[in-house]
């Protein structure tokens, strides 16, 4: 049985700890440049050697993405980049241009370099291609089968590396290279600043009668026509490790931490118990499919991993999440007499019956029994995003505990 990484997504510091913190084996991250995510907080170079530090004391590697497809304009920058990122240090770069290719491995002829899945990469031709050009490992193409997958792992060198997506959001796009953010706002989604024109609600108008807007329907069913629900593999763990990919990545580098800490540690938990024995992660199918539901996401579908989709993986109604918890804050620190220290995200209020998500799986209900300020006012509520605040639970909090709140009785 080949070695399974657990790749997670940080959009930020904060996050990046948490994935680390929640069951990542490596994470990945954009720097202020050269990366497609564009809108993402994204890393100062400050902030990437601290977040290596943080991952590399605790033997979790980081991969730096830089898989935009470069113009001429582009390269003396990527050149540049690459210089100061020599000096940083990651595990490796993560790279679709062939000519940013080049640079990496002019530039630094040591680093490992992943090819990203913008470089459309659905054949063993094509991974044998970028072997011998010296790149380690290779992203597969959202759109291939795990028969596909397989085939690949036959036809390629032992020691070449599969990389897949497991989970998270799908473009309606091949591979992601997707031209209609492009067109309709002047933002290119080749470039890191995709507007995700693929979840906007459209209209049909007809040539001669401009201004008159009638609906597309499907089926009826709506008009959401290139909404695709999310990718979650979570149930599928067995055929994942036997098709050989050797890294299960998630996307998301622009989710929250909750969302980071709730997948990461999902994941982690299914790997372990199937490696385990198998038997345990049959058990544990239940808990899995509850705790994978937690996190915020748009319904849930296989993909392409065992043929093409149908019109099920389409979501033609709305283009609104499924969001079941709200995350309210990660605690920082806590002091002697017990109350933990975050940094507020929603609002909660004295006497709310909250959960304490902790990393090593367990789920603690908790009532808020106090919050106060920084200064040490008493507050019955918490309704300004941002505020530091203290709150006691009554239950021991530590470091990187995340609470949140369910909203699935709400809703009942």
């Amino acid at each position: 049985m080949r070695k399974t990484e657990l790749l997670i997504p940080a959009g930020s510091l904060d996050v990046l700890k948490t994935a680390v913190i929640y069951g990542a084996d490596a994470v990945y991250l954009g720097g202020e440049a050269f990366g497609l995510r564009a809108k993402a907080k994204n890393f100062t170079n400050e902030e990437i050697k601290e977040g290596i530090d943080f991952a590399h004391e605790r033997g979790v590697k980081v991969y730096i993405t830089a898989n935009i497809l470069a113009h001429n304009d582009d390269l003396p920058g990527v050149e540049a980049y690459f210089k100061e990122l020599k000096e940083i240090g990651p595990d490796a770069l993560i790279i679709s241009d062939p000519g940013v290719f080049a640079i990496a491995r002019r530039v630094l002829p040591e680093m490992e370099i992943h090819i990203s899945t913008q470089a459309n990469n659905t054949n063993y031709g094509t991974y044998l291609f970028w072997h011998q050009m010296g790149a380690k490992r290779v992203v597969s193409a959202r759109e291939l089968s795990l028969e596909e997958i397989r085939e690949i792992r036959r036809q390629i060198p032992e020691d070449m590396e599969i990389e897949s997506f497991i989970h998270g959001a799908m473009c309606i796009s091949y591979s992601g290279r997707c031209l209609l953010s492009n067109f309709l706002t002047g933002r290119d989604a080749n470039q890191g600043a995709c507007t995700h024109p693929c979840r906007w609600k459209y209209a049909l108008m007809e040539e001669t009668r401009p201004g008159e807007y009638m609906p597309v329907f499907e089926n009826e069913r709506g008009t959401y026509i290139f909404n695709s629900r999310d990718l979650c593999m979570i149930e599928h763990i067995p055929e994942l490790i036997d098709a050989g990919i050797d890294s299960f990545k998630i996307e998301g580098r622009m989710k929250t931490a909750l969302y980071v800490a709730t997948v990461a540690r999902t994941y982690r938990k299914a790997i372990d118990d199937y490696k385990k024995d198998p038997a345990l992660y049959q058990a544990n199918l239940d808990w899995y499919r509850s705790e994978i539901g937690k996190c915020t996401y748009r319904e849930f579908t296989t993909g392409f991993y065992f043929g093409k989709p149908d019109s099920g993986a389409q979501i033609y109604d709305n283009n609104t999440y499924v969001k079941n918890y709200t995350y309210l804050g990660t605690v920082e620190e806590v002091r002697a007499d017990g109350f933990g220290r975050i940094g507020q995200k929603n609002k909660f209020s004295v006497g709310e019956t909250i959960e304490v998500m902790k990393p090593d799986g367990r789920n603690v209900e908790a009532v808020v029994r106090a919050i106060t300020d920084e200064d040490g006012n008493p507050q019955e509520s918490a309704p300004h995003s941002r505020q530091i605040l203290y709150v006691d639970l009554g239950t021991e909090l530590a470091p990187y505990d995340i609470l949140r709140r369910s909203e699935m009785e709400e809703k009942q």
